[in-house]
């Protein structure tokens, strides 16, 4: 069987509260939910519990979270990071370099995390029943 196309999904980053960093992920082209991360720090700056990972394409897989006990998608190859991974959360406070989903946003917050992942979820858990590899882009403001 030939590979799929690539899931391509992609973040786009406003600029860093002193809190947290939002975004918009979408897919393949698609607007599909709010981000939040940690703060934006210069490359290879990194403050633990409070640093977002730096800007570049990973590659990403569904892999079993040992932290959360459930499979989520996990990004490879991440400098100066592990185990970053793309789960539900509201708030910097839910993050160690992660990237949080939801569908509301407010001042260094967002909502409806768990219904945004899901919706996320069911569409990565469709590219991989299909073959398909699953990049993401991080892009910085």
């Amino acid at each position: 069987a030939s590979i799929g196309t690539p899931l391509k999904l992609i973040v786009h980053r406003s600029p860093s509260s002193y809190h947290s960093t939002i975004g918009e992920l979408s897919v393949d082209g698609r607007f599909e939910c709010y981000t939040l991360e940690d703060v934006i720090r210069p490359i290879g700056i990194k403050v633990p519990g409070q640093t977002c990972i730096q800007p570049g394409i990973y590659a990403v897989q569904l892999t079993m979270s040992q932290r959360f006990s459930r499979v989520l998608p996990l990004l490879l190859n991440v400098p100066m990071f592990e185990g970053i991974r793309i789960h539900p959360g509201n708030t910097s406070a839910d993050t160690e370099g992660c990237i949080l989903v939801g569908w509301g946003k407010g001042t260094d917050q967002i909502t409806q995390s768990r219904d945004a992942f899901a919706s996320l979820f069911s569409k990565l858990r469709g590219a991989e029943a299909r073959g398909e590899p699953i990049t993401i882009e991080v892009r910085n403001p």
